[in-house]
């Protein structure tokens, strides 16, 4: 399921579902509260699995081509419902944030159902922003302590 999702001032950019639970999970847990408090018609919910914590082992490589060793371990939160309407929604979130988790798998089923846009414009876009807003602060940040190195050349003697 591919949606075209415009971002203002960030273009067009094609979004698909493992895109939204990525921008869902990376959000902080109160953005997501604020967009979902200000959420009309919320809808009804039944859990498949109630919000619960545990813990992953976090791969990495080197140079992203050597072998895959264990970086250690990381906490998050899961959580799966099912919506009256019967679209079943997954959340998964870094943390311990038992809400943030719930939410991220409500907002995942109303994306697959038929508020699909509206849930785009009032939650998924203006967390996009968010994200993008928080990189370019970190970017603008590291660009201020870059330092120039540069070889002056001597004149031949």
């Amino acid at each position: 399921m591919n949606i075209c999702l415009v971002v203002y001032g960030f273009g067009d950019m094609e979004i698909e579902r493992k895109d939204w639970m990525s921008i869902l999970a990376k959000s902080t847990a109160a953005e997501v509260d604020a967009l979902w408090s200000v959420l009309a018609n919320r809808p009804e919910y039944t859990f498949l699995r109630s919000p619960e914590i545990g813990g992953v082992m976090v791969r990495g490589r080197m140079g992203a081509t050597g072998d895959a060793f264990n970086l250690g371990e990381m906490t998050v939160t899961r959580c799966s419902v099912q919506l009256v309407t019967d679209e079943v929604g997954h959340g998964y979130v870094q943390g311990r944030d038992r809400n943030h988790a719930e939410r991220a798998a409500v907002v995942d089923a109303l994306l697959q159902g038929p508020r699909q846009q509206e849930i785009l414009d009032q939650i998924v876009t203006p967390l996009v922003q968010s994200q993008a807003q928080r990189k370019s602060e970190k970017l603008r940040k590291a660009a201020a302590t870059k330092v120039d190195f540069f070889t002056l050349v001597r004149g031949e003697d």
